[in-house]
């Protein structure tokens, strides 16, 4: 797995203020097809628990994007 996290700051015009920002990349190894794969016994289990944490991500990042009052960040350890 690989996590790269890129920050940005800048200046707000000719005042003193400034912006800040930061962006996450995460490479999880994608998801896993397990009939692809012929995954099994401890492997296959892995790959259940991939699938399902990239899962709970989508929606996580679904409910962000639009506007939801819940956002369901406890449903993974992922997220």
């Amino acid at each position: 797995h690989c996590i790269i996290t890129i920050i940005v700051r800048g200046k707000v015009g000719g005042c003193h203020g400034s912006i800040f920002g930061k962006l996450n990349l995460v490479d999880l190894a994608g998801s896993e097809r397990v009939a692809h794969t012929q995954a099994s016994g401890v492997r296959l289990e892995e790959a259940k628990c991939i699938n399902k944490s990239l899962s709970m991500l989508g929606s996580v990042v679904n409910a962000l994007l639009t506007s939801q009052r819940h956002v369901p960040y406890r449903n993974s350890k992922l997220t």
